[in-house]
């Protein structure tokens, strides 16, 4: 029985360890990667899933470039930060995950219940703090979008966004975030696991 089908079977209930496991105990952030590539009908996948994750009023600002061809890869390579090249490079695919600077023009789309495009025309900074915040949650929608896939990730921030920015959205409608290295990671690869804070020192139950 798929996930899909264990939550319409049993609404509200939590997903079995083995789902749980794949998303988060065990999945783990790769910096070297099998040499198996990624199918675009996967990211095809991956992005119908992402897509469906929650944002302020549905706006959706997030844009991802799939990075897959030799030739893109050589485009972004000046940008990384020196530690990150060589895993961007060996990375069967690496995702920019961008904002659109203008997605209010589809609110009435996305959004047909209220004029919700009015609050963001002609106010930059109000637009840079949306896009900010949704769009780096629906990066992060993509990074277990890509786990339940089955995909391994490796995200980063280590690049110079002017440079991207400049390579691939050179008209300034769209900025980059942050990236990702997707693939197929090399389990050798792996370090033990850094630790994380505790309940007790990261939560106020109020």
């Amino acid at each position: 029985m798929s996930a899909t089908e264990i939550v319409a079977a049993r609404p509200h209930q939590p997903l079995p360890d083995a789902a749980l496991d794949q998303l988060f105990r065990r999945a783990r952030t790769y910096t070297a990667w099998l040499p198996k590539p990624v199918p675009v009908e996967t990211l095809r996948q991956l992005y119908d899933l992402a897509r469906l994750g929650p944002t302020s009023a549905n706006s959706t600002p997030a844009r991802f470039v799939f990075i897959v061809s030799r030739e893109a890869r050589e485009r972004l390579k000046p940008a990384l930060a020196p530690g990150n090249v060589d895993k961007t490079m060996a990375a069967p695919a690496t995702v920019i995950v961008a904002s659109d600077l203008e997605f209010y023009e589809q609110m009435p789309r996305l959004f047909p219940q209220a004029d919700m495009k009015q609050y963001f025309v002609g106010k930059p900074d109000v637009v840079e703090q949306h896009v900010l915040r949704n769009g780096s949650l629906e990066g992060a929608y993509l990074i277990l979008a890509a786990r339940a896939l089955g995909l391994d990730c490796g995200p980063m921030s280590g690049f110079d966004a002017a440079k991207v920015n400049a390579e691939f959205f050179p008209d300034g409608k769209w900025k980059a975030n942050f990236l990702i290295n997707l693939g197929y990671g090399d389990p050798a690869s792996l370090r033990p696991r850094n630790p994380r804070l505790e309940f007790e020192e990261a939560v106020r139950v109020l």
